[in-house]
């Protein structure tokens, strides 16, 4: 067989190999849990014992994971040692998408505001108080309202 070589090859009479860069794979897998971590504790332990606190969290988590995404972004996807033309092709589109979600956000609330506003139906049923069933009342309803088992 022959060995077809390259001038970049036969320059230096051996192939240079490429290697991956190990330890900042390891340093970006020990952040990225770090912060997976921190994530959740504050999710499932300590958020939900301030709820005057929801939009300071709420905020903190999207930091977080905004964090977690530039270090996917820059050492998985290799952007980190690009230059900076290309950094800001890929930069740009990704804000403006980030700027997307935020405006159909915003949309979504003001329709539904506006509906809460102006559907007269919508605003009827809100004000009609719900009645409060008797205790035996709801027991007979709720077994009634039991599928049948087939055999």
């Amino acid at each position: 067989m022959e060995k077809f070589e390259t001038p970049h090859t036969a320059e230096h009479g051996h192939e240079e190999k490429h290697s991956f860069d190990t330890k900042a794979i390891w340093r970006t897998f020990w952040i990225l849990l770090v912060i997976t971590c921190i994530e959740l504790i504050v999710g499932m332990f300590i958020a939900p014992h301030f709820h005057s606190l929801k939009l300071m969290f709420n905020i903190l988590y999207i930091i977080f994971t905004a964090a977690k995404a530039f270090y996917i972004i820059a050492e998985f996807m290799h952007l980190r040692h690009e230059i900076k033309n290309m950094i800001m092709t890929i930069a740009i589109p990704a804000l403006l998408f980030i700027w997307f979600i935020a405006a159909f956000l915003w949309d979504g609330n003001s329709y539904k505001n506006l509906r809460n506003d102006y559907d007269r139906h919508h605003k009827e049923q809100s004000t009609v108080p719900v009645e409060k069933k008797a205790a035996g009342h709801g027991e007979h309803a709720e077994e009634s309202h039991k599928p049948e088992s087939v055999h």
